[in-house]
């Protein structure tokens, strides 16, 4: 409560996306968890949690006040104009250091308490097991064994105490390949598929231009003997080739074809954390232009190159899927092994096992493949204060990817838009213990489950919300999901990157039949705009989950109704499957 000198702020205007020429009047309030803006007119109030701000600018004192900009992790952007630049200037180095503390026991969830009596600290905790989840993949058995070699995390600090690896490999092997992988992270289990292929996971071999390991050699032999339908099995490197081969100039990079038998190489292309970090600033920029227009935004979107990734990396996951399904096992690795790995081993789960896409599933699958094995959450969401470097959108991704298929799927999913909205918010929130630290050591160590709540504790209590009514698990109809990658089924997450409102365009205003607003550079009835967007966002009628001759009847009934011309038709159309 210290860093807060100037706890309310009176006569500040809020400005967004919405009202930027009819800004908000009303007062500021800075809280020691969130910025708080009271519109009394309006009975509105606008409340932002600190762990949620990815910048805050001040900008020059103008005429009307001094400007502070607030971009928040959850793509909400607003600009404040503060009467006075010394209670600007307070506001903004408080809102500095209370986004990102020094010392991570300063996080929000070290002390968020519930305001509900009924949830504890330790619902959730006890809802993953990580052996009973291999346990449902029917391992161990013949082929697969636990090992207990990393139980103290000596081996590798950044894995799980328990492994699960070829039982064919002894200690010496297992000790010898993880010396020899970057991080000490080599080959294990994360996928047992019924047909007994493997999914497998690691790191970059310490490879260099020519360094070679007998015992990472024998590990993927002791894999590719596990599985006796398949001679051979794929290395699939999810970064562009180029990339791996400007890591061996520092002694890391690929495995060599020469030393390797009856194992296949593939190089996928999934750009590194920098590239994506860039494409998502350059992405809301694209959704903040000032002068909106359709062809502005669509350039804004393509130079943004966001899509373009999101389909490289269902790319590769489909291909690990597909060769899954084949009866071949696949080793999976990018750098270091938390990143891309995570993405396309996780999406390539939800593929081929209709259980990940239950709620308890999906959840099993983030604590296993994002928690257990060590995406570093702390550092890619940027909690603390630290190296900007290492703040990547690498979950957001995931949490689009899987928004993606539920778009082509909206029945093979038991859960909905807003439990991966939810999932998302709360990654960031810092509210609760689940995601803090970059490894299952990190969250041991802090005794999370002590002393902060679990996220699937509080979502278990709000479950309702995130129920698809449309899935159907009878006779599983999708037991493995094929999508369609044609770049033209990529779409913008439109609730979380695209944060708008329905627009009202009749509201305070007298309609008649010769009423017409702009939208998009199109000219249009304005109840025309009101039922298209009511039809689309209403509950779970999503233009894009609906079949197609729904959307065909609704669109046909506007436009016969309010007499478009068909040239605005069809603009009208590619509008708003855009937004």
């Amino acid at each position: 409560m210290e860093l807060i000198k100037t706890p309310k702020i009176e006569n500040v205007r809020m400005l967004d996306r919405f009202n930027t020429k009819q800004p908000s009047l009303g007062t500021l309030y800075l809280t020691t968890t969130h910025l708080i803006f009271v519109n009394p007119d309006a009975k509105k109030e606008t409340w932002i949690l600190h762990m949620h701000l990815a910048s805050v600018e001040k900008l020059s004192l103008t005429t009307a006040g001094s400007p502070l900009i607030i971009k928040c992790k959850t793509f909400l952007c607003v600009t404040f104009i503060i009467p006075k630049e010394r209670d600007c200037h307070e506001i903004f180095t408080t809102l500095l250091q209370l986004s990102q503390p020094v010392n991570i026991e300063d996080l929000y969830c070290f002390h968020y308490t519930s305001c509900n009596e009924e949830m504890s600290r330790k619902v959730g905790w006890n809802f993953f097991d990580l052996q009973a989840e291999f346990q449902r993949m029917d391992a161990p058995n013949k082929y697969w064994s636990l090992t207990t070699i990393n139980k103290d995390y000596e081996v590798c600090d950044t894995y799980p105490r328990y492994l699960y690896v070829p039982s064919t490999v002894t200690s010496p092997i297992l000790l010898g390949s993880s010396r020899f992988r970057s991080k000490g992270r080599f080959p294990v289990l994360s996928y047992l598929h019924k047909n007994k292929a493997a999914i497998c996971r690691c790191s970059q071999p310490l490879s260099g231009f020519s360094a070679r390991c007998v015992e990472d050699e024998d590990m993927l032999n002791c894999i590719l003997g596990t599985n006796s339908s398949s001679e051979f099995m794929y290395i699939v490197d999810t970064r562009p080739r180029i990339n791996a081969m400007a890591n061996r100039a520092a002694g890391k990079g690929y495995e060599n074809k020469n030393f390797y038998e009856n194992i296949k190489f593939h190089f996928l292309g999934i750009e590194n954390i920098h590239t994506m970090r860039s494409s998502l600033n350059k992405l809301i920029e694209a959704c903040e232009i000032k002068i909106p227009s359709m062809n502005a935004f669509l350039n804004s979107l393509e130079s943004s190159g966001w899509l373009k990734h999101i389909k490289a990396i269902l790319d590769t996951s489909v291909f690990i899927a597909q060769a899954i399904c084949e009866g071949i096992s696949v080793l999976v690795h990018c750098s270091d092994g938390w990143d891309r790995t995570a993405q396309t081993c996780s999406l390539a789960c939800i593929l081929l096992d209709p259980y990940y896409r239950t709620v308890q599933g999906f959840q099993a699958l983030i604590e296993k493949e994002w928690l257990a094995f060590g995406h570093k959450f702390t550092d890619r969401c940027g909690f603390l204060q630290g190296d900007p470097k290492e703040v990547s959108p690498v979950f957001t991704q995931f949490i689009d990817s899987v928004w993606q298929l539920l778009q082509q799927y909206p029945a093979a999913f038991q859960f909905n838009e807003r439990f991966l909205l939810t999932l998302h918010d709360h990654v960031f929130s810092c509210q609760f213990g689940t995601f803090i630290g970059n490894c299952e050591k990190d969250r041991v160590d802090l005794r999370l489950d002590e002393r902060t709540y679990s996220l699937w504790g509080y979502m278990a209590h709000h479950m309702r919300e995130y129920i698809n009514p449309h899935y159907s698990d009878e006779g599983q109809i999708y037991e493995v999901l094929k999508p369609n990658l044609a770049p033209q089924c990529f779409i913008t997450l439109k609730p979380t990157v695209c944060k708008k409102k329905q627009p009202n365009w009749s509201e305070n205003k007298k309609v008649t039949k010769k009423s017409k607003v702009s939208f998009g550079g199109i000219n249009v009835h304005p109840n025309a705009i009101n039922t298209i967007f009511c039809w689309a966002t209403s509950g779970c009628n999503d233009s894009l989950n609906a079949p197609r001759h729904e959307m065909q009847k609704c669109l046909g009934y506007v436009f016969d109704t309010y007499t478009l011309p068909w040239d605005k038709r069809i603009t009208f159309m590619f509008m708003l499957y855009r937004i």
